[in-house]
């Protein structure tokens, strides 16, 4: 059939060769952007699913810097820590050399005097100075917040809480098991000795975790005198008495199954009496079983203390003495509790968490999971040490610990203590740096390399199939582009029908 009007192949040839012109254009589109979804309709699925990859992407990317800035912030604390410390070890060998009291002359004792105020001073410069853009980092700004301390709660540290936004934490102790000293009652059966012979001695040792000692006393010997010469010797053996009635009671000076007490009867020399341990229930109480004849003792009889028993927050407590703490990944705090609130079976509203903290968010999400809480207590002077001992700021010239005229025992007592906070200060702020920071790193590493990859397996221009399908279109241009040229001159054959 020949016609003029509508040349049919010649519009079949238009229409393929704009579809080969699309595939042509597609082609050079993503070969030149290098991506196979430029726009939605390339690949509406795929389009979401991309950018859902690409906006984690630069979650996960923004998650690593959190990280690497956690991480410099807790450089520049630590470089503060690390040379309070060096101080205090300064501070310590001041001590030391002071007790040497017939060694050194008023004078030398005064030099070192103005040598630990000037560290003292030095140690409340830094904490006050150091600092990240501005922040203090040692100065209490990232300490915790508290109210409603509880009266048996002696002490506490908070190291770790996570907290939601606008609301606070309280922190409950039930305790489960009474705290007890090592406890043995040492009975005569009467207020004195009353021995065989006249020349007698009554010999034994009481032993605990200081140390041991050996005592004689003749007869007649009130359990008053005997309970007051073994107190002479606390220090050495860390074992203290009270006589009371026909008893001694003798304790250790600290709770916990850590501590003891051991008594072993050497001789005897015909008194009456015995060893009676503790009730298990109270340490102050006779146990209603019978006792050891000192006759009978061979073999030293001891008595362990034993820890409290606690749950902090429905969680297990790790305890030492009077000590309870936790560590969770919501909350890590330690707990001091008092002589009564140690003793007693009861639940106690310890503290609640109001706010404060360094909050680091080390995660791609904004929510409680991924967010760190980290407590950085105030080290000044007047905050290092302990309620028991006294604090550091204590060692000033003039004060009750100075070394010219002051205790000098419980002085080191208060720098060890000292000593002790900065380094575990020091420690958890290293862990926190290798195992929380460096781990989130690592992890944070491969999920972007692995999200990276999902992101561009779906979005990215495969080149090798997308150059193999310019070629093609390229050939399918040129031939639609020659076939529709045929398809236009065809009309032309009709004119041979006119003659």
């Amino acid at each position: 059939m020949s016609r003029i009007n509508t040349n049919v192949q010649s519009l079949l040839g238009q229409r393929v060769l704009g579809h080969n012109n699309k595939g042509l254009n597609t082609s050079l589109e993503r070969l030149s952007t290098g991506l196979r979804i430029n726009r939605g309709k390339d690949d509406p699925a795929g389009l979401i699913a991309s950018e859902n990859l690409r906006s984690e992407k630069a979650a996960i990317s923004a998650a690593i810097g959190n990280a690497e800035r956690a991480d410099q912030v807790v450089n520049i604390a630590e470089g503060g820590l690390q040379e309070i410390n060096s101080l205090l070890v300064e501070v310590q060998s001041l001590v030391s050399q002071s007790a040497n009291d017939a060694g050194l002359s008023t004078e030398e004792k005064e030099a070192n005097q103005l040598q630990i105020d000037s560290i003292l001073q030095t140690i409340d410069r830094i904490a006050a100075s150091t600092s990240f853009q501005g922040t203090k980092l040692l100065n209490g700004t990232f300490d915790f917040n508290v109210s409603g301390v509880a009266a048996t709660v002696e002490d506490y540290q908070i190291n770790a809480a996570k907290l939601k936004f606008g609301q606070n934490r309280d922190v409950d102790v039930l305790v489960t098991q009474s705290a007890q000293h090592g406890s043995l009652f040492l009975s005569v059966g009467a207020a004195g000795l009353d021995l065989s012979a006249a020349d007698a001695t009554f010999v034994f040792e009481v032993a605990g975790t200081i140390g041991s000692r050996e005592f004689s006393f003749g007869s007649g010997t009130t359990l008053a005198d005997i309970a007051s010469s073994i107190n002479t010797f606390t220090d050495v053996t860390g074992v203290s008495a009270v006589a009371s009635g026909n008893y001694i009671e003798l304790k250790s000076t600290e709770y916990g199954s850590r501590e003891f007490v051991s008594l072993q009867v050497n001789d005897a020399a015909g008194q009456a009496g015995g060893v009676k341990l503790a009730s298990a229930l109270d340490e102050d109480a006779l146990n209603s079983a019978a006792g050891t004849a000192f006759s009978a003792i061979s073999n030293p009889i001891r008595d362990d203390g034993q820890d409290v028993g606690a749950t902090i927050n429905g969680v297990v407590a790790t305890t030492n003495g009077k000590t309870a703490s936790i560590n969770t990944d919501f909350l890590d705090v330690e707990f001091k509790l008092t002589d009564a609130g140690a003793q007693s079976l009861a639940a106690i509203n310890a503290i609640t968490i109001t706010g404060g903290g360094a909050q680091f968010n080390l995660g791609p999400n904004v929510d409680i999971l991924n967010q760190v809480n980290l407590g950085i207590s105030n080290v000044a002077t007047r905050n290092l040490g302990t309620t028991t001992n006294g604090f550091l700021d204590e060692l000033a010239a003039g004060k009750t610990s100075n070394v010219v005229d002051g205790d000098i025992g419980t002085a080191q007592n208060i720098v060890n203590d000292a000593i002790k906070q900065v380094s575990t200060l020091r420690g958890r702020l290293g862990a926190f740096q290798k195992n929380t920071i460096g781990a989130t790193i690592r992890s944070l590493g491969v999920a972007f390399e692995n999200t990276s990859a999902a992101e561009s397996a779906i979005r990215d221009t495969d080149f090798a199939a997308e150059t193999a399908a310019l070629t093609r279109s390229q050939i399918l241009v040129q031939s639609s582009t020659q076939i529709l040229s045929i398809a236009n001159s065809q009309p032309q054959n009709v004119l041979g029908l006119l003659g």
